[in-house]
């Protein structure tokens, strides 16, 4: 429909100009003067302040003016809010000067109205940034700390690793299958810690034989210190003489000779350290009972054992080692002894795997320091060796492992020259390694003082 025309706002100007009277929009040159349209033609836009305005109707037209050239003021009839998309601003706006978002035109959305105003290029809301800065501070400070958490166990599983002392003690025979442990506790009597009038120097009075098989149950058994075997070298003795004669070397090489079986880690634990570790531990539980014979109260010379009544109670490291030493007020001598001295690791075990230790450091390193500074083990074990045979160990003392001794003929065998020993049984003692050897045997307790 065709609209009437108006005169436009400035044609008194321009009949003032025609009079002879200076027109200051021509002596601006031709640029700055709004062409005069017909009617029926679209406003052309208009240069406003380096911003294109439109009349509403038409929609958004791009000005073919260059960008920096004169620009004439919007009169009353071409309001602001016709005024197409600015370009990118340079500088933020304050409040209230947010000018309100231009019409939408014909495939243009129209731009979201944010803190600093309309159109293309507002700045992103500050709060968001900020949230951004603080997620960026949390995450950093995460990966700080899992980066100690496990920093922490693998240093001090390096430093522990350092710790351990070695020595060369494998005989390097033919592998039999399933993995072998030697566990040898040991004591020196020259110290004056212990006494001992049938021995001199260190002696080994806790020989212990894990196993762990291809398949079957694992199984701790305790060599009878005094158990009489061939010694390769030396006439037939004690089993312990072979470490007094020959250090760790020989005591391997005996054990394999008696079982048949091929020790792949040694591990000598210095019993002298116990205490330490105990005491490191804050005490540990132990118990005593009168399964093997004893009589009530304890009060043993020799190991400074003092035991009021059954039961268990919680020790220090002084007690602890008295228990794992007593053999004397046992009346099953060795082979009580190394009940108790399998009691007294498992509760060692025991404690130092209380989840509690985790978040204690400083406790972590007393025990560390404590046990590997009583630790000597075979030049191919390390610090992981030695966590597998605490797995090793607590899986032969749980309800689906084996303990006990091999099978004994004789507690008191007195063959000439080396005292009373323990006698194995030659016929069941080749058999009964076989099966632990192979897994064959039935979770449970085994050996013992013949006949109880």
């Amino acid at each position: 429909m065709r609209r009437t025309s108006a005169p436009r706002a400035g044609g008194a100007a321009g009949a003032s100009s025609a009079a002879g009277a200076p027109d200051p929009a021509a002596a601006r040159g031709p640029a700055a003067v709004a062409p005069q349209g017909t009617l029926d033609d679209a406003p052309r836009p208009v240069r406003v302040s380096g911003r294109t305005a439109a009349d509403p109707a038409a929609g958004p037209v791009r000005s073919s003016a260059r960008q920096g050239s004169s620009a004439v003021p919007v009169g009353a009839d071409q309001p602001a809010a016709a005024a197409a998309r600015a370009p990118r601003q340079t500088a933020p706006v304050g409040p209230g000067r947010a000018r309100p978002a231009g019409p939408q035109g014909p495939g243009r959305p129209a731009s979201p109205v944010g803190p600093l105003g309309a159109g293309e290029g507002a700045a992103p809301p500050a709060a968001p940034r900020r949230r951004r800065r603080r997620g960026r501070v949390v995450a950093a400070v995460v990966v700080v700390v899992l980066v100690l958490l496990l920093a922490w166990p693998v240093g001090l599983l390096l430093w522990a690793d350092g710790k351990i002392q070695h020595v060369s003690a494998l005989s390097g025979a033919a592998d039999t299958p399933g993995t072998t442990y030697l566990l040898a506790g040991s004591d020196s009597r020259e110290d004056g810690a212990i006494e001992d009038p049938d021995t001199v120097g260190a002696r080994t009075d806790t020989i212990l034989l894990l196993q762990v098989p291809e398949s079957g149950p694992a199984a701790l058994i305790s060599l009878p210190r005094d158990t009489y075997t061939d010694i390769p070298g030396f006439a037939p003795n004690k089993l312990n003489s072979a470490f007094s004669w020959g250090g760790a070397p020989l005591l391997v090489e005996t054990v394999e000779g008696l079982t048949g079986l091929t020790v792949d880690h040694y591990v000598e634990i210095g019993f002298g350290g116990v205490e330490q570790i105990v005491d490191s531990l804050g005490g540990v539980e132990l118990c005593l009972d009168g399964s093997t014979g004893i009589t009530f109260p304890v009060n043993d010379a020799n190991s400074g054992l003092v035991w009021d009544a059954p039961g268990c109670k919680t020790v220090d490291g002084v007690q602890a080692l008295a228990y794992s030493r007593m053999r004397y007020a046992d009346p099953s001598g060795d082979i009580g002894r190394g009940l108790r001295q399998r009691a007294l690791i498992s509760a060692v075990a025991a404690k130092a795997e209380n989840p509690s230790l985790l978040f204690q450091p400083g406790k972590q390193v007393s025990l560390v320091d404590a046990g590997t500074g009583v630790l000597t083990a075979s030049d191919e074990t390390g610090i992981v060796d030695l966590g597998r045979l605490a797995l090793a160990f607590r899986a032969a003392t749980g309800p689906d492992g084996i303990t006990g001794t091999p099978p004994i003929l004789d507690m008191d065998y007195r063959p000439g020259g080396a005292g009373s020993t323990v006698l194995l049984d030659p016929d069941q003692t080749p058999t009964f390694f076989a099966a632990i050897r192979d897994g064959s045997l039935e979770p449970g307790v085994v050996g013992g003082v013949p006949g109880s």
